[in-house]
């Protein structure tokens, strides 16, 4: 089954509506013209509940089917990046130094087309709660959807989300059961020593040549301290000392990320982490303090929810554009809440060459929109089929 005929009439209004929202992006939780935009289309569409404010300016939209059933979530993210735009197209952000960067835009875009077609249609039972969430982009918009009880107060009980993906194939679906994307932490650590002059290093202890010793012996984590067949990125990215060619500095300043998926192995890292400060800072005679701070836990889908998410596919771009077993990504995603609150999965849909997410280039394709909408409203209508004569 392609691309829902109905949907496919929608292919001009929602390309309309993305490049809207492409023009206007916001930040994190500031998503007030966002927001606003969403629930205008959402009245028009004639949903029979509207739930503004969520997470400040989340939205739960509630359609109703025919017949008692259960609510099934479907999530988009909002919320755009701070980049220049470089792409030059008639649509490009109108804000300096903000841009949708990632195709939240198309997200966003795409369930508004599967929330006309389910108030248009409604065949299915029960209920459909469709999620337009802020500040995915680090904010953790998710948890503050969670945390302020959505999935309780809307009576959900499993929950869909997606994501488009550059350079794969215009409607290839890409996912895997369990572990789909990475836990990410952050780290910083300061260390602290005695400046002086570049000529006299006896006089000094140099926290610069110790962040160095620092960053080589972190990389032992990966390397020395877990199973080869365990997931792990321990990546340092930040490296701030100094300010002239003579001087050795008091402070050195040291950051980076951890990516895992396994709950072990991330108290392992944070661990061996506190252990090699502290080790390196006795041996360089200098101080230094970490900071380790766990972000965005692991995705992880649930398998029998994935193999009826990749069903609903299959139906949509056909069994041959469905990949089930794609394997883990080491990014992360806050949708990961989401799915730790309830069952669900979390797909991928290809939208052809062009530049990655987070790049100033970057503009999602229009094309795939209906795919996407028409997935996502295939899932609500395969969950709980009508149960109207």
């Amino acid at each position: 089954m392609p691309v829902l005929n109905r949907i496919a009439s929608y292919a001009d209004d929602m390309t309309a509506w993305r490049r809207h929202l492409h023009q206007n992006p916001e930040l994190l939780f500031d998503l007030h013209q966002t927001a606003s935009f969403v629930a205008d289309r959402l009245r028009e569409f004639g949903v029979d509940e509207l739930h503004e404010g969520i997470a400040r300016t989340g939205i739960v939209a509630i359609i109703n089917g025919h017949g008692d059933g259960p609510t099934i979530g479907l999530r988009a993210d909002m919320d755009a990046l701070p980049i220049a735009e470089t792409t030059g197209k008639p649509y490009q952000s109108r804000t300096p130094g903000k841009m949708h960067a990632c195709g939240h835009d198309g997200h966003t875009t795409m369930l508004l087309g599967a929330a006309r077609y389910l108030a248009e249609t409604r065949n299915f039972s029960g209920r459909v709660a469709l999620i337009f969430q802020p500040a995915e982009e680090g904010g953790g918009g998710a948890r503050v959807m969670v945390e302020e009880g959505i999935m309780d107060r809307f009576g959900i009980t499993q929950v869909f989300g997606i994501h488009n993906s550059p350079n794969v194939d215009v409607g290839q679906f890409k996912t895997t059961p369990g572990p789909l994307m990475a836990a990410v932490d952050v780290f910083d650590i300061k260390v602290s020593g005695r400046g002086g002059h570049g000529a006299m290093p006896h006089e000094t202890a140099d926290p610069l040549i110790a962040a160095v010793g620092i960053v080589q012996a972190l990389q032992t984590i990966v390397s020395r301290n877990h199973r080869a067949v365990d997931d792990l990125v321990v990546s340092v990215t930040q490296i701030h000392a100094g300010s002239a060619e003579n001087v050795i500095p008091d402070t050195a300043f040291v950051q980076g990320t951890v990516r895992s998926f396994d709950p072990e192995v991330q108290e392992m890292v944070k661990r061996r982490m506190g252990e090699i400060v502290a080790g390196q800072a006795a041996a360089f005679g200098v101080t230094a303090q970490l900071d380790y701070r766990h972000g965005y836990p692991a995705t992880v889908n649930e398998p029998a929810a994935t193999a009826f998410a990749a069903d609903v596919a299959a139906e949509v771009s056909g069994p041959d554009k469905v990949e089930r077993h794609s394997g883990r990504e080491m990014g992360a995603e806050d949708f990961s809440y989401m799915l730790q609150a309830r069952p669900g999965a979390y797909l991928f849909l290809g939208q052809g060459p062009g530049a990655g997410l987070h790049h100033p280039a970057y503009d999602f394709n229009d094309e795939i929109a209906p795919i996407g909408a028409s997935f996502l409203a295939r899932l609500v209508e395969r969950a709980q089929p009508s149960v109207a004569g």
